[in-house]
């Protein structure tokens, strides 16, 4: 009976405070590349670019790096600028376990001494530019990180107007 009344009062308390939780990000803009994105709240800017294309954000821990940014295809189309950027990523160490590339999105992930890599882009203006982000973050908090994770690719948004 004692356990049915806590399970109970632990759910409610839950469900009381995920919308809170949910509500605990704070918006990044980035004027260059006409995109934003959500940030964690326990997630402060380390450092903008001197070029605009982006910023930099760390986990309070300091356990957990976010990259957001934007760019220009360089490369023939978007999905040849993602190839290049995961033959980078290999080349940097990390192995890579997932890797989904379409013409308008791309997401890839891998592994690398104990850090999981999460990259995710969408290609804007016509697929001349592109937007993401990037979060390196321990294994030990891959199942934290999911729904972290999913609100970042639902919160990433272009403003395509602006291209």
């Amino acid at each position: 009976m004692m356990r049915r009344l806590m399970r109970s009062v632990l759910i409610g308390a839950l469900l009381l405070t995920a919308p809170a939780m949910a509500a605990d990000w704070q918006r990044y803009q980035n004027p260059r590349y006409a995109f934003g994105i959500d940030i964690p709240a326990n997630f402060f800017l380390l450092r903008e670019s001197d070029n605009g294309d982006g910023a930099i954000f760390n986990s309070r821990d300091g356990r957990v790096v976010m990259r957001a940014y934007g760019g220009n295809v360089v490369e023939a189309d978007f999905e040849a600028e993602v190839k290049a950027a995961m033959k980078s990523a290999k080349s940097d160490g990390w192995m890579l376990s997932y890797q989904r590339v379409t013409p308008d999105w791309a997401s890839y992930s891998g592994s690398r001494n104990g850090q999981v890599l999460y990259t995710r882009a969408v290609a804007t203006c016509g697929g001349s530019q592109y937007v993401g982000f990037e979060l390196v973050y321990p294994v030990d908090q891959f199942k934290a990180y999911d729904a972290i994770i999913q609100h970042l690719i639902d919160s990433l948004k272009s403003l395509d107007a602006a291209c």
